[in-house]
Order: structure tokens, then sequence, then C-alpha cells
């Protein structure tokens, strides 16, 4: 396994994290053994970042990391969310930041992840969500770092919201966040444009989600797969959009034949090509894919001919989380 630093946090995290929304909920069946088979799996492999949320599975998935760190010698930095109070989502440009994201709500919700986690302190937190109209009065992150000086984070991160990864921008410029969570893969490219070369100028870590576009470069897919009932898959690839992805991920397919690599070690290796990227959270649901998923560290990098290969593969989807 390979480590990078996530930007100015002086955590050196390696290079594949964990992303542990499915084993919360939401992406099928899961059972608590497999989840805890993939943690302990990646952990022996050498993950030593593991991202969650208090939305996942309503803290489920942090009850587990808790379990699965329980007895180990430490060395595991885990990275969790406290997503907005009640209302749209992803934060409206009308919505206030003391309504959405006040100090009683983010401290009573700090202290839940607290609890969740088995700790007193957490390596990350970030806020699940962001509106880019909040930037010129950023009030969260400033009682955020409030409660970084009172010991109960070490560091402080902004996950973007689905259809406005540049919102954090001004935020990286300004030093308001240690880190932030980007949507970044063979299809979404738009951060590469401006937002990780800022990262990389003001040293903020860049943790990368969705690699593998919510399953569909990894390839395993056709047009006719289903998704269990209650798979949020079925919302993201709602009409004609599975058929879609299929089809562009056949094309990415042709334009690595040659290269050695599977659709699963390409989708990663592309990400960890660009040097902003501190790690990329794959999912891992079980033993088999936590090895799969952590043995592409040490295939060797990306030729830089084939990222430039594949940079035409990028797609303007612009927002389809809604549903089609």
């Amino acid at each position: 396994m390979n480590y990078r630093y996530l930007g100015r946090t002086g955590y050196k995290v390696s290079e594949i994290g964990f992303g542990a929304w499915a084993i919360g909920g939401g992406w099928g069946q899961q059972t608590d053994a497999d989840s805890l088979a993939a943690l302990n799996t990646a952990m022996d492999r050498g993950v030593n970042l593991i991202d969650t949320a208090a939305g996942y599975g309503s803290g489920r998935s942090e009850r587990l990391i808790a379990e699965a760190l329980n007895g180990r010698s430490g060395g595991v930095y885990v990275a969790t969310k406290t997503p907005p109070a009640s209302g749209p989502w992803p934060p409206s440009p009308y919505c206030r930041a003391d309504v959405r994201y006040s100090e009683k709500y983010l401290r009573e919700n700090v202290e839940e992840r607290l609890r969740n986690l088995k700790t007193d302190c957490i390596d990350l937190l970030q806020l699940h969500s962001w509106t880019r109209a909040w930037n010129r009065d950023p009030t969260p992150l400033a009682i955020l770092r409030k409660l970084q000086q009172e010991g109960k984070i070490r560091a402080i991160g902004v996950s973007t919201p689905e259809h406005d990864q540049n919102c954090v921008i001004d935020l990286m410029r300004q030093g308001w966040v240690d880190a932030v969570q980007v949507i970044y893969n063979i299809f979404e490219q738009e951060p590469a444009a401006e937002l990780l070369p800022v990262a990389q100028a003001c040293n903020v870590g860049v943790i990368v989600r969705v690699a593998f576009d919510e399953g569909s470069l990894t390839g395993k897919w056709t047009k006719d797969t289903k998704f269990e009932e209650g798979d949020f898959r079925n919302k993201f690839f709602a009409g004609d959009r599975l058929e879609r992805s299929v089809a562009r991920a056949e094309k990415v397919r042709e334009t690595i034949a040659e290269s050695g690599y599977t659709m699963v070690q390409a989708a990663l290796k592309f990400v960890l090509a660009h040097p902003a990227v501190s790690t990329v959270i794959p999912g891992m649901r079980n033993a088999a894919q936590a090895e799969s998923n952590c043995a592409v560290s040490d295939l060797a990098p990306m030729l830089d001919k084939l990222v430039e290969q594949l940079h035409p593969h990028q797609w303007r989807r612009s927002f389809w989380y809604g549903g089609k």
C-alpha cells in the first residue's frame, strides 16, 4: 500500500481508503459479518483512512467501524460527516446556514458522532453538503473551528454537493477547510480544471468519492442489470441512465483494452494519477472487494499517455441525482 499526505493535516493516509456508505445500508442486502470482514481485510492490507457519515444507516456504519477498530493498536484515521438539519438536499441558495448548521445542532450532532465511533476526538469532521451561497459568511465552519479548539475534532472538511463540485474553491483559498471530499472519475473530470489545482496550491487534502460512478465504471453491468428494492442506484440510474452509462463504460473498456488494467483498476488508477488526490475511497462490502481494491495500490501508476486517452470520456451530465 502506498501513502500520501492528506494536505496540511499531517495525516499520512493510504491512497486506497475505505468508503463505508454501503456497510451502513442502502446498497442492497448487507450483513454485519461481511462488513466487518471487509473492514478488517482492508486494514490488514494497509488501509488507514475510513470514511463514513451520520446518514449511513443512521449511524450503523460508524458503529461497525468502532467495533472493527476495537482492539487495534491505532494508526487508523476515521473521517465522518454531519448532514445539514432537515431541509432540501443539497441545500438550496435560499437555505440559511444558521438554520441548517446551527451551533446547537452541530454540537449535538458531533457528540453523537463521538458516541457512535467510541472516541473522544474525530480525526476529520466533514459537513456532508454545502451551498456556495454560504461562502461569503461560512459560519458553520467557524463553529467547527471552535469545536477543533475544544479538542472535539482534529481536522475540518466539506463534502461537495453532487451538482457543484467547485463550490469549495473559495473555502480552500480562504483557509476554512483542511480537506475536501469530491466526486472525480473518468466520467466526472471537471474537478481537474480548477478544484484540484487549487487544493494542491492551498495544501488542502482531497478525498475522492464515486470513483466507479456508483458502479458503472466497474464494467460489471449490462443495460438489463437490476438492483434490489431499496437500493439507491434504482434512483441514480433511473429511466435510460443505466443503458447510457453502460454504453459509455464499454467505450472506456475499449480505451484501456491494451493497458493490462481491469475496469476497476483503471478507474482507481485514473483518479490516483492526479497529484492533488490524497486518497480514493471505493466502497468495500466484503473481504473479496477489499482485497481487490487494496491490491490496486501496488500496481504501477497509470501512464500519462493513457490518462490523456481517457480525457475524452468526460461526460457532462449536470445534475441528475433527483431522478429522471
